[in-house]
């Protein structure tokens, strides 16, 4: 018997392109980002397909440094001969997935005259739409865009976008969203659903509803470079296109954080070769996790810096005229479900860009300096500190 404390990945079938590859190794690099960040002692999930889907979508109108960055990071050129073709395929082998709904979108501020090259090049490459909408009237603009991803996530994330995540400097946001409903290919017993206790990564103990399952699994035991043990089990959905798949030391007091600095795609290749049916019985919590994660710092961290840039951004290929434009934010939103039935999860992805020209927002809404000085002398007649303004 077996009790999983757990990291999780929900992967398709064989990798069987560059691009996929190179995206299972940026995305673990996403992830570990993510977990050096408070976040790391709390629940976590990401949609690392997300995350590239939006950087492709990006990386295709950039240009000079900015597109170095960004290839150098990804592993791959969006533009590089033969790239549009894998995505397509990409994209097509997972939409033929009846689980599985995938779809990518563009906003553009109606004013905005986009190259024809882009334009061309978005529709070859990811054969998706371009909409048009008001970002000066950014409420109007926020229905729009949550309502897209509301129906792309079958209501899962009904409001993606907040109040104040775009404004009138908005001028594109470029969206992926995802949405994965799959059954379990042998589902749990409800009547074997029970309370056991859940060991936590700082030693406490909770009381949680465990499924349980006695079955043959695809199963293997496998080492770090570091010498963590560690074992990987795998929960097929209807169809056996889709796996879920658990990883968990051997000791309880080991982190996952010596897991997960070790996966890449060639690990999952060794995997998917060395993992063997055995009969196992599998003692799985039922989980709900919700997460709202701001990738700027992270992707910024992985060496894609100038993107985030007012002056260095080069995002040329995008416009006609010289707006230019900057990223703004990168934000994800990723909801997923695991009962006894199987699993059910909803991600959406964007990158929000302003222009240049645009006027920059400063919001001193948290702890700042001030000084009261008369400039022709620069006597500093008043100096102090704000930590806590008055509610009145």
């Amino acid at each position: 018997m077996k009790t999983f404390t757990f990291f999780l990945l929900l992967v398709g079938g064989a990798l069987s392109n560059k691009v996929a590859e190179s995206d299972v190794d940026f995305g673990n690099k996403v992830f570990w980002k993510v977990l050096e960040s408070p976040l790391a002692q709390r629940n976590l999930v990401l949609s690392p397909y997300g995350v590239s889907s939006v950087l492709r979508m990006l990386q295709l109108g950039a240009d000079g440094r900015t597109h170095m960055q960004m290839r150098a990071a990804m592993g791959y050129s969006v533009q590089d001969r033969g790239v549009p073709h894998i995505q397509r395929k990409l994209q097509k082998e997972l939409s033929s997935e009846t689980a599985l709904k995938v779809a990518n979108a563009v906003f553009v501020q109606r004013t905005l005259l986009l190259e024809k090259v882009y334009r061309r090049s978005f529709l070859k490459t990811f054969q998706q739409s371009l909409h048009q909408v008001d970002f000066t009237d950014p409420q109007m603009a926020g229905s729009v865009i949550n309502h897209w991803v509301s129906d792309h996530t079958d209501g899962m994330i009904p409001k993606f976008l907040h109040q104040d995540s775009i404004n009138v400097q908005t001028q594109l946001l470029l969206l992926n969203a995802i949405h994965f409903q799959g059954k379990w290919k042998v589902p749990f017993d409800p009547k074997g659903t029970h309370e056991r206790l859940f060991h936590m990564a700082n030693g406490s103990t909770v009381l949680v509803p465990m499924m349980q399952q006695t079955n043959r699994f695809s199963y293997g035991e496998f080492v770090t470079p570091d010498g963590v043990d560690y074992d990987v089990i795998e929960l097929p959905y209807q169809g056996d296109a889709l796996g879920m798949l658990l990883l968990s030391p051997f000791q309880k007091d080991v982190p996952l954080s010596a897991l997960i600095q070790h996966i890449d795609n060639q690990v999952l290749k060794q995997w998917r070769k060395e993992m063997r049916p055995l009969s196992r019985q599998l003692i799985l919590p039922r989980f709900s996790i919700s997460t709202e994660t701001e990738l700027n710092g992270v992707l910024s961290d992985l060496g894609m810096n100038d993107m985030f840039s007012m002056l260095d951004a080069d995002f040329s290929k995008i416009t006609v005229a010289d707006e230019n434009l900057y990223v703004s934010k990168v934000l994800q939103k990723v909801k997923i479900e695991v009962n006894e039935e199987g699993t059910k999860g909803s991600a959406a992805t964007a990158a929000i860009m302003y222009s240049r020209m645009a006027i920059e927002e400063v919001t001193l809404d948290r702890p700042f300096l001030f000084l009261v000085q008369h400039k022709p002398t620069g006597t500093v007649l008043f100096m102090g500190q704000v930590m806590e303004p008055s509610r009145k």
